[in-house]
């Protein structure tokens, strides 16, 4: 059974695009597609999107992510990595969108388009579709690191007359995560996860002019391991940029006590 949720709004779809510094807006070149799975531990249709999501991870024209949403929590488990910011995330894309609600396990492919996250052979041919229509748009590189505790972020300028206006979204992610789940759905089952997103902020804004953010490290109190930065086009339209980071392991926060 696939659980749904329906709004009054509607539903929509992010995007995210690639890795790298160039200093200028570069033309169209190999870059990740990212992949965004709305999933949750309350949800028997998920586990099989969220294995589908550990695959495209170790792909290095894909960047996967989970983020785990809160409103299956009604179904008797709640979910031990769902955040309140993930779920506002899928529903202001349900609201952009204009689609009637929103649902698990739901995959936003670059942010163009949803496909059922389970199904995996719709899944690799929406990957397929969008590598092929990508090849003649613009990305914009973005420079990810770590310096004296501080998380720094490069982006460069638009060579072009149009400045576009964009967020900088930053998400503090955990590279893998096992649960033993102990209720509903999923009962008795250990599930992994992987890229699961555990904190995410609104960082800035760019409007085509070269730019540099630093951050602190550890700004997030949840256990995360990894940074992704997401340049995306008016909060939620398309991701111009992209990129994701594994922390040096004296950077990483531990679990709160």
């Amino acid at each position: 059974m696939r659980l749904s949720l329906f709004l009054l709004s509607g539903f929509l779809t992010a995007t995210l695009s690639p890795s790298g510094w160039a200093g200028q807006l570069m033309p169209s070149a190999p870059h990740p597609i990212v992949v965004e799975l709305f999933t949750s531990q309350g949800c028997s249709d998920c586990p099989a999107a969220d294995r589908l999501v550990t695959e495209l991870a170790r792909r290095r024209d894909v960047i996967a992510l989970s983020l785990p949403i809160t409103y299956w929590d009604m179904l008797g488990w709640k979910d031990t990595y769902a955040t309140d910011a993930n779920t506002q995330r899928q529903k202001s894309y349900a609201r952009a969108m204009s689609h009637s609600g929103v649902y698990t396990p739901q995959m936003i492919i670059d942010g163009r388009f949803d496909v059922v996250g389970n199904q995996r052979d719709r899944v690799m041919a929406a990957l397929a579709a969008r590598a092929n229509d990508g090849l003649g748009e613009v990305s914009i590189p973005i420079d990810v690191g770590t310096a004296s505790g501080r998380l720094e972020i490069a982006i460069p300028a638009a060579k072009t007359k149009i400045k576009p206006v964009a967020t900088i979204w930053v998400m503090r992610t955990l590279n893998q995560g096992a649960v033993n789940i102990g209720d509903g759905e999923n009962r008795n089952r250990v599930l992994t996860y992987t890229n699961v997103v555990r904190d995410l902020q609104r960082a800035g804004e760019w409007t085509g002019e070269a730019m540099k953010i630093d951050l602190p490290l550890n700004l997030a109190k949840a256990k995360h391991d990894g940074v992704a930065v997401i340049l995306q086009a008016r909060d939620y339209g398309p991701v111009l940029g992209a990129a994701i980071l594994q922390l040096p392991p004296n950077e990483r926060v531990a679990a709160p006590h």
